[in-house]
């Protein structure tokens, strides 16, 4: 298998959809749903398994998309809010690279290994084996 390791953020590590009025956000391009989410699991535990993973040779990615219909300036903003809510929550991690892609963007293009989404047509596609957001602590912990 190949160590490597990517992640997606909304709906799978960052609790976007559980903003209060997300939707509307983004319509009107705030970045506040970002920005604010809360955490879908335990990012503690997270982070020491990406570093112990890491010390092993793997390499962790984000791979995760702008918003739906965004313009370029706001998605520009979404990434650089979701890079500072990585900072915020996952600050020990190193990550190898961070790829805030445009909304539909084939992940399966950008990566390798291991994914873990939310969204079963990228699990689908992916080459490698795909999880979705459920146990990711457990499944990290079997790999």
């Amino acid at each position: 298998m190949i160590k490597e390791l990517n992640f997606d953020m909304d709906g799978t590590i960052a609790d976007l959809y559980g903003c209060d009025g997300w939707l509307d956000d983004i319509i009107n391009e705030s970045v506040r749903p970002y920005a604010e989410a809360k955490p879908l699991l335990n990012l503690n535990s997270l982070a020491r398994i990406l570093n112990r993973k890491i010390a092993e040779g793997y390499k962790v990615n984000i791979i995760s998309w702008t918003a739906k219909n965004g313009t370029e300036a706001y998605n520009t903003a979404v990434a650089e809010a979701k890079k500072v809510w990585l900072a915020k929550h996952l600050k020990s991690v190193k990550f190898n690279e961070i790829r805030i892609l445009p909304y539909g963007t084939p992940k399966h293009e950008h990566g390798n290994g291991v994914l873990f989404d939310d969204e079963k047509p990228n699990r689908d596609k992916w080459i490698g084996v795909a999880f979705d957001e459920k146990n990711i602590i457990q499944v990290l912990k079997q790999i």
